[in-house]
C-alpha cells in the first residue's frame, strides 16, 4: 500500500506486550517499520466509522445557514460545532 509522503505528528502510545510482539512479526513479514503498520491499520479504522458518526458530517450545510458572515468566520463555527459535540 502506498503512503503519500507528508509531515507526520509524533504520538506516542503504549500497547500490550502481546501486541508489540506481533506488530514486531508483522512489520518483519511486511518488511515496513511498525509506525507504517500503526498507521495503515488506523487508516483502514477510520474509513470504516459510520459517516454519521463522522465529525466533518456536522458542518456540510453550514453554508445553507443564514450566516453572511460564513467566509471570514469559518474557524470559528466550526470549533463551535466541534465543543457542542464534546459535550
Amino acid at each position: 500500500m502506498y503512503m503519500r509522503v507528508t509531515r507526520k505528528k509524533p504520538i506516542q502510545i503504549y500497547i500490550e506486550p502481546r501486541q508489540d510482539a506481533a506488530l514486531t512479526h508483522l512489520a518483519r513479514r511486511k518488511r515496513v517499520s511498525k509506525a507504517e503498520i500503526i498507521r495503515e491499520s488506523l487508516e483502514s479504522y477510520l474509513r470504516e466509522i459510520p459517516l454519521e458518526d463522522d465529525p466533518a458530517m456536522g458542518i456540510l450545510h453550514l453554508g445553507e445557514s443564514e450566516r453572511k458572515d460564513l467566509s471570514e468566520r469559518h474557524d470559528e463555527y466550526i470549533a463551535r460545532y466541534a465543543r457542542q459535540k464534546t459535550k
